[in-house]
């Protein structure tokens, strides 16, 4: 309760951004009143333990969702069924969680008010949190210890860059550590500094990244893209994904810069942000290159034959079009702000991956590929021109790099079916000690 006025100025001094947000025609904030107030619909009456699971956006929920199905099958295979409600802090994390949890509870997450968090979970009546990589809030923490609810953080993921911010306030970051249960790492390095800021319970899990990729190209939805698009058997596809400015502009380039001498090469651009997709029009058109919209695809009849660009201005969508890539480069990576977007997804499906400098959200994921020389780091425009000239020229070493890729995210999985056995394990903990 004593962060609630803070909270509260925080909130009022936020409101001009949300209504900008809200009508400016950019992504808005996530159902601000909800989450003030505290939602959730109370789910029907329990007739089987209880799994709140929480994730911060289309990420987390992606990650969430593969556990889920995992959690599920090992508790019924032991004969005691789980239900999972599900929550999201974003829009199109909560659009994902509607289609990825159906006929689920899935709610907007509170806001880290006292009364948000006690409505919530007044309504919902977990019988154990998860949450999904690191989402540590004093107020929700506090709540969870006090209803005897325990806490999983899944996949937690700590850098050393967060890990020096959280050690400006250790006591404060040590308080709510200690609410936590079980804190199951994606690696020993993420482990050992969840350790030194005073979880008392952490495991070295692996990776759920690994597990959560697809990798088959005969997929249903990807060849009903790559048929959408119209890619024939020969395209060289370059497929520039999760991109942020000015990474479409480089991909552009570099598509320009090689397409004269490659007339098979078709290029995809994915923004990050699908409410980008007119800015990156713009580019298209400044360009002079024939393209086309996915929206405007219907499938009576596929683009014009001289349109070799797609923009993807749909979302939910590019974990199948990367089954369609031959060359891919996964955004985020480039302008340093940012650190990097999920490159295990193309390098499950065998494309020649490359990626920027910029990847600390990826680091023990991109230290592993880089091991078994399974990808590509490229500096700037560039190197990222050169890099899709020479798959282009050399396309048996392109192939090659490809299967290195995924070989090696498939042989690194196995981190989900690790850490849905520790949840189901500190769920019984934790109703043998309510008992």
């Amino acid at each position: 309760m004593l962060l609630d006025p803070l909270y509260l100025v925080a909130f009022l001094l936020l409101l001009p951004w949300v209504a900008w947000r809200r009508w400016s025609g950019g992504r808005p904030v996530a159902a601000p009143l909800a989450r003030f107030l505290g939602s959730g619909p109370p789910p029907p009456p329990k007739t089987v333990p209880r799994l709140w699971l929480h994730g911060v956006s289309v990420g987390e929920i992606q990650l969430l969702s593969g556990l889920a199905r995992e959690i599920a099958a090992q508790a019924e295979a032991a004969g005691n069924p789980v239900e999972f409600v599900v929550s999201s802090s974003t829009t199109t994390g909560l659009d994902l969680a509607a289609r990825r949890f159906a006929g689920g509870n899935v709610f907007p997450c509170p806001l880290d008010f006292s009364w948000a968090v006690r409505r919530t979970f007044r309504r919902v009546v977990p019988d154990l949190l998860v949450l999904g990589e690191l989402e540590l809030w004093p107020n929700l923490l506090a709540e969870a210890a006090r209803r005897g609810v325990p806490v999983v953080i899944a996949n937690g993921r700590l850098s050393e860059r967060s890990a020096r911010g959280y050690g400006r306030v250790a006591p404060l970051v040590r308080r709510m550590l200690g609410r936590v249960t079980l804190v199951s790492a994606r690696s020993e390095s993420d482990a050992a500094r969840f350790r030194s800021l005073g979880a008392p319970q952490v495991r070295n899990a692996g990776s759920m990244k690994f597990d959560g990729v697809r990798g088959d190209r005969d997929a249903d939805d990807v060849r009903g893209l790559a048929g959408l698009a119209g890619f024939a058997p020969g395209d060289d596809v370059f497929l520039a994904g999760s991109t942020q400015a000015p990474e479409e502009r480089l991909a552009i380039e570099a598509y320009l810069a090689c397409r004269a001498d490659f007339p098979r090469l078709r290029l995809v651009l994915v923004p990050r942000h699908v409410e980008r997709s007119d800015e990156v029009a713009a580019l298209l058109d400044a360009a002079g290159l024939a393209w086309q919209r996915r929206s405007r695809l219907d499938g009576t009849r596929p683009p014009p034959h001289d349109c070799r660009v797609l923009l993807v201005d749909t979302t939910g969508e590019l974990g199948a079009w990367w089954g369609t890539a031959t060359i891919a480069f996964v955004g985020g990576s480039l302008d340093g702000k940012r650190g990097g977007q999920n490159m295990l997804e193309p390098a499950a499906y065998g494309a020649a991956v490359c990626f920027g400098p910029w990847t600390r959200n990826f680091a023990d994921e991109v230290a592993v590929l880089l091991r078994h020389d399974a990808a590509r780091v490229v500096a700037d425009g560039a190197a990222l021109t050169a890099f899709v000239r020479g798959c282009l020229e050399d396309p048996v070493e392109a192939a090659m790099l490809g299967k290195r890729a995924s070989t090696t995210v498939h042989a690194a999985g196995g981190a989900r079916v690790l850490t849905a056995r520790s949840i189901l394990a500190t769920l019984a903990e934790g109703r043998r000690a309510g008992a």
